[in-house]
């Protein structure tokens, strides 16, 4: 191993904007079971899964809309 590297001619690497951040989030348990019944079904994480709907939330550009009591009594 060398004492020293030369990285004066090193390149970004083009992916780290696709890295993922490990956070910590409170989710309801009947959403938690939910893609762990997906899970079981698909072979894939429950926490690949959300990671995935949520991406595909992104790249659509979906917009969230909430039910208001008033907009569920029409």
């Amino acid at each position: 191993m060398r004492k020293e590297y030369d990285f004066s001619s090193a390149v970004k690497n083009p992916y780290t904007k696709d890295l993922k951040k490990q956070i910590s989030i409170n989710i309801s348990t009947n959403v938690i079971d939910y893609f762990k019944k997906e899970s079981e079904a698909t072979g894939i994480p429950y926490q690949t899964l959300i990671n995935l709907y949520l991406s595909e939330c992104v790249s659509k550009k979906m917009k969230l809309t909430w039910a208001t009591p008033e907009t569920i009594n029409k």
